[in-house]
């Protein structure tokens, strides 16, 4: 069963992601913080991490970019789920590695895509490969 970890510091959030992902197949945990996230990705071993961007002490992308320099955790995939939108934001997010990002609030049929896009852009072999499966997937809605 593909794993999903969700890291947020408020728990309403991260209890409404765990809802929306409820019945769809999914093993789910929930992470209170970065330094939490950390953790639990290299020992939990996530197949994707939902990342909360605005988290006290350890952002999301400061997650995101200590996962993507462990060779451990390097490959899982990373949806920052934000309520921050400007162009900057954005470019900071794909500069840290992130896969892609979710605005909240979040729309239950688009996270679901989403997540299961990612599931599936993650057996390709290649980042490019990844990327381009991942993109049609989202493109298709499937």
């Amino acid at each position: 069963m593909p794993r999903v970890l969700i890291v947020d510091d408020s728990q309403p959030n991260a209890e409404l992601l765990e809802a929306h992902l409820d019945g769809s197949g999914l093993d789910t945990r929930i992470a209170p913080d970065g330094e939490s996230a950390l953790a639990a990705a290299r020992d939990w071993q996530p197949d994707v991490i939902l990342l909360d961007v605005m988290m006290p002490r350890l952002s999301g992308f400061e997650v995101c970019e200590r996962l993507r320099a462990d060779a451990a955790t390097r490959s899982v995939g990373v949806l920052m789920v934000t309520a921050l939108d400007q162009p900057a934001d954005i470019e900071r997010a794909v500069a840290v590695g992130t896969d892609d990002f979710i605005t909240k609030p979040i729309n239950k049929t688009e996270l679901l895509i989403r997540v299961r896009a990612l599931l599936d852009a993650r057996k390709q072999s290649t980042d490019t490969d990844r990327a381009l499966a991942y993109m049609g997937r989202v493109q298709l809605g499937v």
